[in-house]
This record gives C-alpha cells, sequence and structure tokens, in this order.
C-alpha cells in the first residue's frame, strides 16, 4: 500500500533521527525538529497509522518509535528512484590511494582500508572474478638440488609462487636459461593458452618433461584460484562502536560471518552487473545479518571482468552518504586498475 506525502515526510525524519541517534523517536521530536508546522497529536495519528503499515516498530511500551526494514527499504528505493544518489569523496579517495601498490591484491585490500575509514562501517571489496590473467614473465629459481621456486609475475600485478621438482642437474644458470625461454614463449598469453603452449611446443625441446609438467599443473592451479574472486575485508571491529552490537554473542556471530567469507562471497557475487544494490536486515538471507544492511557498488577492470564492493552496518546506515561514497570509490578503482593495466 502506498502512503501519502505526509506519512513519507514523517517517516523519513523518524529514520533521518534515528540514523544520527540510535534512540527510538517521539512525536514532540519531530514536530520540533522537523515538521514544525504539525502538531505532536497529529504526528502521532501518522505513526500509528505508519505502524499498522509495517513501515514502524515500537521497542517499548512507553517508547518511541524505530524504523522497520520496510521502511529502510521504501526509503532507499526513494533515494535511488530520484537519482540523488552521487559520487562522493572523490578528491579524498585519489589521496588514499596516491602512493598505491602496484598489484592489484595489494589495491584491493587498501581499497577496502579506505572504504571503511570513510564510512565508519565494515567494508568488503571483491576482486574481479574470471579476469583473464596474461603472464608477463615467469622465473624459476633453486631451492635445493631437486626443487626451484617458480615465479608468475602477470599483467594484473598478480603474483604467484610455488616450490616444484626439478631433474638433478639444474643448477642455476640452467634454471636462468629455462626461465628466459619461457618467458619468450609465454608472455602475453592468458594462462589456458600458456598450459597448451606448454604441453605441446616445448615437449619436444632439450628440457626434461616432469619440469614441464610441474609447471603447466602449477599454471592450471593459478588458473582455478582466479576463477573465484578474493575479499578483502576492512574495519571488522567497526560493528562494535554501534550500540545495536553491544551484546557479545551478537556480535560474535557478526564477526564469525566475516571470518569465513563464503556467504559473503555469494551475496557480493549475485547481481554483479547491477551498479548498486541494497539489502536490508532479512533481505541478506544471512540470519547472523538480520540487524544489518548490506550495500554493494560494482567496479571494471577492463570492458568485461568486474568487482564488487560493499558497505555492512546497522540498518540504520547513512545511505545516501554510503551510496555516494561507493560509486565514488567504484569509479576510482576502475581508473586506477585500468591505468596499472595499461
Amino acid at each position: 500500500m502506498a502512503i501519502d506525502e505526509r506519512k513519507f515526510r514523517i517517516l523519513q525524519a523518524i529514520i533521518d533521527d534515528y540514523i544520527l541517534t540510535a534512540i527510538p523517536v517521539g512525536s514532540r521530536t519531530i514536530s520540533k525538529k522537523y515538521e514544525t508546522s504539525l502538531s505532536s497529536a497529529t504526528i502521532r495519528n501518522e505513526m500509528s497509522d505508519l505502524e499498522e503499515l509495517g513501515y514502524l516498530d515500537q521497542p517499548h511500551v512507553s517508547a518511541g518509535r524505530v524504523p522497520s526494514p520496510k521502511a529502510y527499504r521504501l526509503y532507499v528505493d526513494q533515494l535511488l528512484r530520484q537519482g540523488k544518489i552521487k559520487a562522493l569523496n572523490q578528491e579524498s579517495i585519489r589521496a588514499h590511494f596516491h602512493d598505491r601498490a602496484r598489484q592489484m591484491e595489494d589495491v584491493i585490500g587498501h581499497a577496502a582500508q579506505v572504504l571503511s575509514s570513510l564510512t565508519h562501517y565494515t567494508a568488503l571489496v571483491m576482486s574481479p572474478k574470471g579476469a583473464e590473467l596474461r603472464i608477463r614473465n615467469v622465473q624459476l629459481v633453486p631451492v635445493s638440488s631437486t626443487s626451484a621456486l617458480v615465479v608468475i609475475v602477470t599483467d594484473r600485478g598478480i603474483m604467484r609462487d610455488a616450490v616444484i621438482r626439478v631433474g638433478e642437474g639444474m643448477d642455476a644458470d640452467a634454471l636462468y636459461a629455462i626461465s628466459r625461454m619461457l618467458t619468450e614463449r609465454l608472455s602475453g598469453h592468458i594462462l589456458s593458452e600458456a598450459r597448451q603452449l606448454l604441453m605441446t611446443g616445448l615437449e619436444e625441446t632439450t628440457y626434461k618433461q616432469q619440469l614441464i609438467t610441474e609447471i603447466s599443473d602449477f599454471i592450471n592451479e593459478v588458473e582455478k584460484q582466479n576463477a573465484t574472486g578474493k575479499l578483502a575485508v576492512g574495519g571488522s571491529s567497526n560493528i562494535l562502536n554501534f550500540p545495536e552490537y553491544s551484546d557479545v554473542e551478537k556480535a560474535k556471530n557478526f564477526l564469525a560471518v566475516l571470518e569465513a567469507k563464503d556467504k559473503l562471497l555469494q551475496l557480493l557475487e549475485q547481481n554483479m552487473e547491477m551498479a548498486v544494490t541494497v539489502r536490508i536486515g532479512p533481505e541478506t538471507g544471512i540470519p547472523e545479518l538480520s540487524d544489518c544492511s548490506l550495500v554493494t557498488a560494482s567496479y571494471r577492470l577492463g570492458n568485461q571482468t568486474q568487482g564488487t564492493i560493499g558497505v555492512i552496518g546497522p540498518t540504520r546506515m547513512h545511505y545516501s552518504q554510503v551510496l555516494g561514497i561507493l560509486t565514488g570509490m567504484g569509479e576510482q578503482l576502475s581508473h586506477l586498475l585500468q591505468q596499472d593495466k595499461e
């Protein structure tokens, strides 16, 4: 059921006040601070109607009202419908990233810290899923007489390494020569192409097949890891600053979800093509987050691959501010990673 303009103004005032104070809002507060032309009695009647419609809850008989998840949903939908979300804090975000690391994983981790610092909530940043990594160079470093450290550096700045077995007599000079040959052959190729080249074009060389197979298996493992987005979390303890999470058991359950990460990754992977999404309370589908909202925005790495950034906080979060910061962060992250690619 749609509500009229006056009811929506009163509901918006209640939401704005509760976001700031975390204290149930009464009719006198609304009449003094927001709707000075309306009497307390009129506001009480409207609040009673809003409660019957499911937009307000009353924690205690003598207390004021607090917004329900249904109220926040209406509030956020109205923000998005009116197009009031603008990218905020662009200069601040650029300043935070000025001395950035070149590796994508460092950038992603740093972005989570910046986002939590700007919003004061818990921040989530998921790296692009399924990006087609291209090999930049391959290095083999001797570890023992029968093993070596293989290091693969990609065009995204991602570096992976593992210890592999090598044949007897493979000294540092021999491994250096193999490294040069592998870099010349594989540089510029995506991981799947590189594996194919290893298993076909190189198998007739004088280098032992075992070494080639070990490197191929390692590239295959890197490709599998890259198929799943990595999740960086910033400001995990920020939730403890809000009175809603003063209960120790409630806070422990929240932190357990952050530590496990799998449920959060599933949420972030949903609706990745959407510019922004807002899940309020039970809409997250995670019982431990039933009193929280998750706001997400997307960013791009090139024309196809895509990642997600998000913020988790109490349902009374500053939605317009958070949406603005996320929009700005998404734009800056897309620009930053595109520069790293070039």
